[in-house]
C-alpha cells in the first residue's frame, strides 16, 4: 500500500494563490477568507481572456487581465473549479 499523506490537496485554503473559473468569469487571487457561501480574494484580477487554458495554467501567461484595486468576494455557488496558481499573481492591466 502506498503511504497515505495527511496534507490536503484541496486548493481552497487560506493564503493560497488560485485560478478560479466561475459559470461566467475567470479570476486569479490569493484566498484570505473562507465563509460558507463565499471566498474572499486579495490581489485579485478578472481574467477576460486566458488564451489556451492549459498553456495559461502551465506558463502563467494570460491574454487579458483586469486587476481589482481591493479584495473581492466570490459566491461559492458560482464556482466551477479552483486550481493552484504557482505563478506570480497578475497585477497589471493587459
Amino acid at each position: 500500500n502506498p503511504k497515505l499523506t495527511t496534507k490536503s490537496k484541496n486548493p481552497i485554503r487560506l493564503g493560497n494563490a488560485v485560478f478560479i473559473r466561475t459559470v461566467t468569469h475567470h479570476y486569479t487571487g490569493r484566498i484570505v477568507e473562507l465563509a460558507n457561501d463565499t471566498l474572499v480574494l486579495e490581489d485579485a484580477a478578472w481574467i477576460a481572456d486566458d488564451g489556451r487554458f492549459s498553456q495559461a495554467l502551465t506558463s502563467g501567461i494570460l491574454n487579458e487581465i483586469e486587476p481589482f484595486p481591493c479584495p473581492i468576494a466570490l459566491g461559492r455557488g458560482a464556482i466551477m473549479d479552483v486550481t493552484d496558481c504557482p505563478h506570480e499573481l497578475p497585477r497589471a492591466v493587459k
